[in-house]
């Protein structure tokens, strides 16, 4: 049940409720928590600063399953990665049976360090309703940029409801950010050897919402392949960093993520231009956590700490000049699953359509006073010992396939430094009940020891 606080929430949520907004959908890939500068990051942000300081900020936000395929699988269908059987980032390479364009007729895979032995999809399957079919039957027309990584060109956005792709490939990540970017199926075969891709795909986004196409509402979603490896920055700011003494990974990282905040900036005044920014949702994520340099923040993308907040949490940013108020500071725990119905929602459908659904609408949210139930949220992976985690309020359970549990409480300890499990073994049960309860309920395997 969804509840509201105050009159103010009330008035800004029928405002809400009665318009009828584009959303424009800007995922970074590999972008940590830390990594912006509004969190109080190393790295240049000033664009994203700024939308942030237009912004709804989610400083709790989740990726249900922190690696590449499942993250866009949850962002866009509204499901648990789990419950799609897609826990893992799609491979590649004969070792897996694909081929070298990517292409593969096995439906799932095995990964060798899986303890659970639990098979992970490899595309997307067609019958998942993604966002961009939910919205169509609404008035909607839809463009796909950039990273998709859920199938070969059977699965590309133009069969999964979108109506136009733009820079898809069947690749999780570029060979090289300046041409030849990958060395199969390139979808910009005869660019400049200059351009770098985050600047060549902008140019794809910007064209798109500055052109007139009638009065049909959008929906736009920017996946960005920055800032995945390999760790190459543009050059001139690669440059730039050297200059000030960074060290050669952190001058490339530092020159991919200025590279992309440009590109975000370029892409909003295009809004600006186009004239539909302030009718626009801009939602604004990473995809997981980053490879390195999360700090204070425990973890990160490789194995092994990926569910630990470094891994997990990701920067959220949700703006929408004409109906929700700025600069909004938004604690509540809110998971990237949620960005389906909540999207669905503002377009005015009804997300109960869709069900079953592991997201939940943050339209109460977005008013800055309302809140929304939910008991916990569930993290999960299938790679190594490290499977899954529970985030219930400031609690935080993190589950091995080996039977240990770890117990944090994140308003103490954010950096989650101190274990606190043997002085809660009361919480720790009553988490890893709940998680049981929820793995059953989505169909994967119980975990040894458990009912």
């Amino acid at each position: 049940m969804l509840l509201l606080r105050s009159g103010l929430a009330v008035a800004l949520l029928t405002a809400v409720s009665t318009a009828t907004p584009n959303f424009l959908v800007l995922l970074v890939d590999d972008l940590g928590w830390k990594h912006v500068g509004y969190q109080g990051g190393a790295y240049e942000t000033p664009r994203i600063d700024r939308l942030a300081s237009e912004s709804v900020v989610f400083s709790r936000a989740y990726i249900p399953a922190p690696t590449c395929s499942p993250s866009r699988a949850a962002l866009l269908t509204g499901r648990h990665p789990a419950r799609l059987g897609l826990v893992r980032h799609i491979p590649i390479g004969r070792k897996f049976g694909f081929d070298a364009m990517g292409r593969t007729d096995q439906e799932f895979n095995q990964w060798e360090g899986d303890p659970s032995r639990w098979p992970s999809r490899n595309w997307l399957p067609l019958d998942a309703v993604t966002v961009a079919e939910a919205v169509g039957p609404l008035g909607y027309r839809s463009a796909f940029f950039g990273k998709w990584h859920l199938g070969s060109e059977d699965y590309h956005p133009i069969r999964q409801g979108f109506d136009e792709q733009y820079g898809v490939s069947n690749f999780g990540h570029p060979r090289s950010y300046y041409p030849p970017y990958w060395p199969a199926g390139n979808p910009y075969p005869d660019e400049d050897p200059d351009t770098y891709l985050t600047d060549r795909l902008t140019d794809d986004a910007v064209g798109y919402l500055t052109r007139p196409d009638g009065a049909r509402p959008f929906l736009a979603a920017v996946f960005f392949y920055n800032v995945h490896s390999p760790l190459m920055g543009r050059k001139d700011l690669v440059r730039k960093y050297l200059a000030r003494g960074f060290s050669d990974d952190r001058a490339q990282l530092a020159a991919m993520v200025e590279a992309t905040d440009s590109g975000v900036g370029r892409i909003l005044d295009a809004l600006e231009e186009s004239g539909h920014a302030d009718d626009t949702v801009v939602i604004f994520l990473g995809d997981q956590g980053g490879l390195r340099y999360n700090e204070p923040l425990r973890g990160g993308k490789p194995g092994g700490t990926a569910l630990y907040e470094g891994g997990a949490r990701v920067p959220l940013l949700i703006r929408w000049p004409e109906s929700v108020p700025r600069t909004v500071d938004q604690s509540t725990p809110v998971v990237s699953s949620d960005i389906f119905p909540t999207i669905a929602d503002l377009a005015g459908g009804d997300p109960d359509m869709w069900a079953p659904l592991d997201g939940v609408s943050l339209k109460p949210l977005l008013a800055g006073d309302g809140r929304i139930e939910r008991e916990a949220l569930f993290l999960e992976r299938h790679y190594e010992d490290q499977y899954a985690a529970v985030v219930a309020g400031d609690w935080k359970l993190v589950a091995y396939w080996s039977g240990m549990r770890e117990l944090y409480n994140l308003a103490d300890d954010p950096g989650e430094d101190r274990d606190i499990s043997s002085r809660h073994p009361d919480r720790v049960r009553e988490l890893s009940e709940s998680l049981a309860d929820w793995r059953a309920v989505v169909g994967l395997r119980p975990e040894p020891g458990t009912r």
